[in-house]
């Protein structure tokens, strides 16, 4: 029974989706240790092959082949997310890339079929399925004649699928832009995401719906919504490094992350929220790298009706030597205390270290 309730409240999401325009969270979740232990404050200085998820505009720093592995666990292993990416420059003044994401539950035991029509159980009967999401984006970077400016597009394709029950084909554009002060080395970067909102229209196997709420007594559900919106979403980002003694560095940088919907960010009105990101860097010699940050600022409704201010704090450490980067960050999706950390993994190589 408790597995025919998993499966409603799964399908039932579309409806909540749908109706407060929220979806493909999976994608707001972040790639790359690097920019997760700074709690994602890269939106102006990202220069590599995972510029094409944080800002395409970045991709234009990319001088030769590169790719990028990324994977993480969350909620106790239950969840996987794994990330791929690859990017080179088509010329002097523009560059491509493209990856993948899939986040999904796998070996979800499926017993709506756990009785016979006679009421005998049967656990030969019990079968496993996946809940799966994936993004593909395909990413294109240019200068443009004004030095130190640069812009960038993605075009997304989402794939959502809940084993034989559901699946959605999903389709969406970002936008970004980069500046670098030549004066002064300040960075800045706008990354519209959703920017004409992306839809998602699903598939529902209504045979299979109706058997699994006919199943429940007292249930009559409707069929959810077939179709979700993403909202755009716009993320304003700042940072400048310093050099110390030729051999250390100190890279600073800031976010201001908006949805245009009210939430419990820490700014939020009617038209618009905002959350803010810090993030910072300490590198020595370009070889090893320590890295903190604090995002995720919400305002919290407490059991006795009062607001409380949480956070979510990050960290990470780096590795860079001769093309071949490894970076891990401890972290989570939630704040510092409603979720479990998570230990994050990721890998970049830069194929001119093997010409």
């Amino acid at each position: 029974m408790k597995n025919y309730y998993v499966i409603l409240l799964t399908l039932a999401t579309l409806t909540v989706s749908a109706q407060t325009k929220y979806s493909n969270e999976f994608m707001n979740i972040g790639v790359d240790a690097a920019a997760l232990g700074m709690s994602n404050a890269v939106v102006s200085q990202t220069a590599d092959v995972n510029s094409g998820y944080w800002n395409p505009a970045g991709l234009v720093h990319v001088e030769d082949t590169q790719l990028s592995l990324m994977h993480s666990s969350y909620f106790a292993n239950i969840a996987n997310y794994n990330y791929i990416a690859y990017a080179m420059p088509i010329d002097k003044s523009s560059a491509m890339g493209i990856s993948l994401i899939r986040f999904g539950v796998d070996d979800i035991l499926d017993t709506t079929q756990l009785i016979d029509d006679q009421g005998n159980i049967n656990y030969d009967r019990i079968s496993t399925f996946s809940t799966a999401d994936y993004g593909l984006t395909f990413s294109y970077a240019r200068k443009l004649p004004l030095d130190g400016l640069n812009f960038g597009v993605n075009a997304k394709v989402i794939r959502r699928i809940i084993g034989d029950f559901a699946s959605s084909w999903g389709f969406g554009f970002d936008a970004g832009i980069q500046f670098e002060s030549r004066r002064n080395d300040w960075k800045f970067g706008l990354m519209a995401r959703d920017i004409t909102t992306t839809f998602n229209a699903w598939s529902i196997d209504e045979d299979k719906f109706e058997d699994i709420s006919s199943a429940i007594d007292g249930e009559n559900q409707e069929l959810p919504e077939t179709t979700e919106i993403t909202i755009p979403k716009l993320q304003l980002g700042m940072s400048k490094k310093w050099i110390f003694h030729y051999d250390y560095s100190l890279l600073a940088a800031a976010n201001l992350n908006m949805r245009f919907a009210e939430n419990n960010d820490i700014i939020s009105t009617s038209f618009a929220s905002i959350n803010p990101a810090l993030g910072f860097e300490f590198g020595y010699t370009d070889l090893v790298f320590l890295r903190a940050g604090v995002g995720n600022f919400q305002n919290e409704l407490q059991i006795d009706d009062s607001e409380q201010v949480t956070f979510q704090p990050n960290f990470g450490v780096g590795f860079k030597y001769r093309g071949i980067q490894i970076d891990y960050a401890f972290t989570d999706i939630g704040d510092q205390s409603a979720a479990l950390y998570s230990n994050i993994f990721s890998l970049k190589i830069d194929f001119s270290v093997f010409r």
